[in-house]
């Protein structure tokens, strides 16, 4: 490609509304432009990322047994209502009506299309297992769209579906996603980490994330320091804590005043306790209304691990205005001895002994607070969010490390959960009708893409990954217009093409410094300038992108290493 005939509206300056480096740097690049809030248009430069990148997962696909489908974006509410996700889903749904006033919505996932199409094509066992896929544009109508690709309402996704007629099977298809999944982000270039993860609102039983590691990432990821055992935070196992044996003299229940101290900060200063020694009680609102959470004072509460606990559909904060119209008790001191509602203690909160809580009464707490002996828990599990430090729950010797990720790809095994509802079911070989058993393979293409940059890139632009690079190899002529140096521009430039080198010449009228600085802005891995002095010798100067080291090569011999050289950029 010529750079004069290409379109790549690079920019000097970041756009304003950008928060982090790939959206800054997607902007400045040419990659993309934004249309709406959430919704950007891909440019030739993006696209070439974009492309590459799917034919990397396209390939791991193929290589499992997929099989590729394009399934419609607009979906009938019918579908969704006989999942029961019409309602679950929320606002993210965007839902439209038809000129005929039949409701419908632009999908933010497949599995009722493709549930649909299975139950009417699949009827034996001997059909399955299936895997199939696609590479389409989703829709979801995010609260507050940002970071560019990374958080916008219209993305490009790869999703996969697999049935099957037993759990053996299922796992075995899980099992070889994981892989898959492993070896299309390592040949994308990225450092990344595979994590047990909660399934949300898409269901089933057991998924895992492959988080990239980001200083920019949503999520916190948490792995171990000595094994291989990784989870996002929202499902990070803490270790059960050794039973603690009891002191000598339990103290007894006794009211405290503590006029204003609502914080554990407030509180532990005024009464001269440390934070572990006091009980949070967190007031959370579920379908059945409200419920409390309990964790150690040092602790934050983990809703996604106690939603999973209660067995609920939904569970969030309460507002403090709903809390106190409900319990006619201040917010700050609450406590779980005689509360009116259920109680769910963290494993940490069942091992405490003379702890300090909330009152249930404005300006008063308790202490001498014993777990069995004052408070009546509906359950006891796994509530609080692990920390740095924390021991891992899998082996004896690690801890927990803490950093921060951004998730690009999901897979989930769904157990019966669609084909169950909408009756996707097959005869088994004894003739016994049996619901199908599903898992489901999430990846956004344009993450992949947009955490390549996270994690590679300077203070002059972007450095792509040679996998994913929309160009391999930019020629920078000194001055394409004089003879000599044009000529052995298009020579390198055909030399190139014909060893199956994605080429930029840079012909453009130009100064040395723009062509420079667009060429590090753009990230192409291997840069080769050609001028009048290097040229009189029978050389050409070449640059690596990621280490910025030049050297002198002959040309045009010198150019046959080229493939080589991008194996290691």
């Amino acid at each position: 490609m010529y750079y004069s005939k290409s379109f790549i509206p690079t920019l000097k300056q970041s756009p304003t509304d950008a928060e982090v480096v790939s959206h800054k740097l997607m902007v400045r690049a040419g990659m993309i432009r934004q249309l709406a809030a959430g919704i950007y248009s891909i440019l030739p430069l993006g696209l070439r990322v974009l492309k590459k990148v799917e034919q990397i997962i396209r390939e791991e696909m193929d290589r499992i047994g997929g099989q590729e489908v394009f399934l419609p974006s607009i979906q009938p509410a019918e579908l969704w209502q006989e999942s029961g996700r019409w309602e679950l889903y929320g606002k993210e749904l965007m839902r439209l009506q038809d000129r005929h006033d039949r409701e419908f919505c632009y999908g933010p996932t497949h599995e009722e299309v493709i549930t649909d199409i299975i139950r009417r094509e699949i009827k034996s066992y001997r059909q399955l297992p299936l895997l199939t896929y696609q590479i389409q544009t989703k829709f979801r109508d995010e609260v507050r769209p940002r970071f560019g690709v990374m958080r916008g309402r219209e993305f490009m996704m790869k999703d996969a579906y697999s049935f099957h007629a037993d759990e053996t099977s299922v796992q075995d298809m899980y099992e070889n996603m994981k892989q898959a999944y492993s070896n299309t982000f390592r040949r994308c270039g990225l450092d990344f980490k595979m994590v047990e993860a909660d399934s949300g609102t898409i269901g089933g039983s057991f998924s895992h994330e492959f988080m990239v590691l980001a200083d920019s990432g949503e999520d916190a990821v948490a792995f171990c320091d000595a094994c291989d055992y990784a989870s996002n935070v929202e499902k990070a196992a803490a270790r059960i804590p050794a039973p603690v044996p009891p002191p000598k003299k339990l103290d007894d229940l006794k009211k405290i005043p503590t006029p204003g101290k609502k914080s554990v900060e407030d509180v532990t200063k005024f009464l001269k306790v440390s934070p572990q020694q006091i009980v949070k009680t967190i007031i959370l609102e579920n379908e059945n209304g409200l419920v409390a959470g309990l964790v150690r004072g040092d602790r934050q509460i983990n809703p996604v691990k106690l939603k999973n606990l209660i067995g609920c559909d939904w569970l969030h904060h309460a507002p403090e205005s709903l809390i106190t119209s409900k319990t006619k008790i201040p917010c700050g001191f609450i406590g779980p001895v005689k509360l009116d509602m259920k109680v769910y203690a963290d494993h940490e909160v069942a091992v405490m002994h003379n702890f300090v809580t909330g009152a249930n009464t404005k300006d008063a707490h308790y202490t001498g607070v014993q777990f069995e002996r004052d408070i009546k828990a509906a359950q006891v599990g796994d509530l609080h969010e692990v920390q740095e430090g924390d021991p891992c729950p899998k082996c004896d010797k690690g801890r927990y490390q803490v950093k921060r990720g951004i998730e690009v790809g999901h897979i989930f095994i769904l157990g019966t959960k669609y084909s169950s509802s909408m009756k996707a079911n097959f005869l088994d070989e004894h003739g016994k009708e049996n619901p199908m058993i599903m898992g489901c393979y999430g990846i956004g293409v344009g993450r992949t893409a947009a955490a390549a940059i996270e994690q590679n890139h300077d203070d002059k632009g972007i450095i792509w990954p040679a996998p994913l690079a929309p160009f391999q190899v930019v020629v920078i002529p000194v001055k394409f217009e004089e003879h000599s140096q044009r000529a052995a521009c298009e020579e390198a430039y055909k030399i190139l093409g014909e060893l199956g080198i994605e080429t930029l010449l840079d012909d453009r009228p130009e100064r040395l410094g723009v062509k420079f600085k667009d060429a590090e802005l753009l990230g192409i891995p291997l840069q080769i300038i050609i001028g009048p002095k290097n040229l009189e010798n029978g050389q050409i100067e070449i640059k690596s992108r990621k280490t910025g080291v030049s050297e002198l090569i002959d040309f045009p011999a010198g150019l046959q290493d080229i493939p080589n050289r991008l194996k290691n950029s």
